[in-house]
């Protein structure tokens, strides 16, 4: 059975001047619903199906392959930035994700899946490749 559910990412403390863009499809880009100095939250909706024994997540904002699918946050050029020296894509996986969370989110009015990332690179630059999920992937309200 295939559904949409909401989801947020937020990535806190990002790095100042650089801009941030959720990845849709190949070359689309989402801009934030929300933006600070202290953080930047994309909201977007991911089409998943619950048919099979775990949760595969579909639509244009899931990459990869069936198996290992993520949501692409972009930094600096990658989301459109020009004059800047930065060039990253950060992958937030779905995989974590479980069936009774999908079922949680979908059964309580205005619930969704967040994810919350720290946005700064050990280099000091915006995060990039496979990015730990803070505290994981919870339904929050």
């Amino acid at each position: 059975m295939k559904q949409e559910i909401p989801m947020r990412i937020t990535v806190t403390g990002p790095v100042s001047g650089v801009t941030m863009q959720v990845q849709k499809g190949r070359d689309e880009l989402v801009p934030p619903a929300e933006a600070s100095t202290q953080a930047v939250s994309f909201d977007f909706e991911i089409t998943v199906d619950t048919s099979g024994p775990v949760p595969n997540f579909l639509g244009k904002f899931a990459q990869g392959p069936k198996d290992q699918r993520f949501v692409y946050v972009n930094s600096g050029t990658y989301a459109g930035q020009k004059h800047t020296c930065w060039s990253r894509r950060a992958k937030i996986s779905l995989m974590s994700i479980t069936k009774k969370q999908i079922e949680d989110a979908l059964s309580s009015t205005g619930a969704r899946l967040q994810a919350e990332i720290v946005g700064t690179g050990r280099d000091g630059g915006p995060m990039c490749a496979t990015v730990p999920i803070v505290g994981g992937w919870r339904v929050v309200k």
